[in-house]
Formats: structure tokens, sequence, C-alpha cells
């Protein structure tokens, strides 16, 4: 009976090693980054949803990017420490989570309450805690005349408790019912969507790099 052939040597040399590596850093760079754009207000007619829709519609316009919308105003979620009140709120609590946990980088629209941001976002925010970590946040604010840039320093504080790294730049509507008309498009669309870009592109790049250094070395809180 003839032996049975030897099971074939796999040698890994550096160059294979770092072939390999960078295939996969090519793979993540070319998968698509998962975006979650939270809207901050709930309130019966509120501003943020026209806000919100223009952004999304700026990032769904690129290639390198999927749109999730997380948006409470359809269904509340429950109070931290509290159950939720029915099923139905247990499903759309579970959705939400999931859709934070799959995202690589978030986009908060939120408007400035009494120098600050809407309770249901700290709720939110709140409800969640891994699901934040080692990811990037962008801005979008509206308001008056600071356009919400007061809320915007105080969610900084809060997130970087919850080990997310914040963009620097924002997105700003100062006054912003003069900006958007009647049917929630901008009034002058090219520098507010210039601005748009310029946050995206900085989104990218930090959603790009925490992404590889996630699957490289798990972050450690």
């Amino acid at each position: 009976m003839p032996a049975a052939a030897a099971a074939p040597t796999v040698i890994l040399t550096r160059e294979t090693f770092l072939t390999s590596a960078n295939a996969t850093e090519r793979d993540m760079t070319e998968t698509p980054l998962r975006v979650a754009i939270i809207i901050g207000s709930t309130r019966e007619g509120r501003f943020g949803a026209r806000v919100a829709d223009w952004f999304a519609e700026q990032a769904a316009a690129r290639p390198d990017m999927i749109v999730d919308v997380v948006d409470q105003a359809r269904r509340p979620l429950p109070q931290v420490g509290a159950e939720p009140a029915d099923d139905e709120q247990a499903a759309a609590a579970a959705r939400v989570r999931r859709t934070l946990d799959a995202a690589d980088a978030f986009v908060i629209v939120t408007p400035e309450y009494n120098h600050s941001y809407p309770a249901p976002l700290k709720n939110l925010i709140d409800l969640h805690y891994t699901e934040w970590r080692a990811k990037p946040v962008a801005f979008v604010s509206y308001g008056g005349m600071a356009g919400g840039q007061r809320a915007v320093e105080h969610l900084r504080q809060v997130l970087v408790e919850l080990h997310a790294t914040t963009i620097r730049d924002t997105v700003s509507f100062h006054n912003a019912w003069d900006d958007f008309d009647a049917d929630g498009r901008l009034r002058n669309p090219s520098a507010g969507n210039a601005a748009a870009k310029v946050l995206l592109d900085q989104l990218a790049w930090w959603a790009h790099a925490l992404r590889e250094a996630r699957a490289k070395r798990p972050y450690a809180a």
C-alpha cells in the first residue's frame, strides 16, 4: 500500500504576510462605512427632520457610505433603568441597539434647548455604552443666533466619557428656519453642501482609521 502523501508545508514569509495584511486593509478601506444619523429632537413640529433629511441625502450620495437614520419620534425608547413599556418598544430599542452597534460612525443632528441638547437624545446616548467605543461622532446643529453650538459642546463632554472620538468641525445653521424653504430644501445649497462634504470627508477619515484599528487590536476601555 503506497504511503500517504505528506501534507504540503506552508511557509509564511514576511512578504506573504505583508501582502495578506495589505489585502485585508484594502478590503476594509473599500467596504462602505455604515453611518448612523441620529435625530436629536422628538417634539411635535420639530425642525430637525428637515436638517436630518438634507444631511442624510448628502451622506447617502457618497459611494463610500451606507446611511441609517435613527429617529426616536417614530417610537420613543424606554427610559434609562426602566423596562420597555411593551413588546413594540422592546423591539424598537433592540433595532436601535443593532444599528448603533453596526455603525462605523455617527452623525448627531441636534437643536439647542436652553443652551444644551434635548433630553431624549441624552436618554438614547445613556442607554448604550460599548456601541460608541472607539468610533467617530460628527455634529450637525441648528438653532437661533448660536446655531446650536452650545448643545454640541455639551455633547462632546458626554461622548468622550463613552470613549468616542468627536470630529472638530461641525455644520451649523444659525437662524435655521431662514436657511430652508417650505419643502425642506436649502436656499443656498452650494454653501451647505460644501460644508457637509468637508464634514463627511473628515468623518470618513476617522471612521476608516478607527475601524482598521479596532480590527487589528480590540479597544481596551
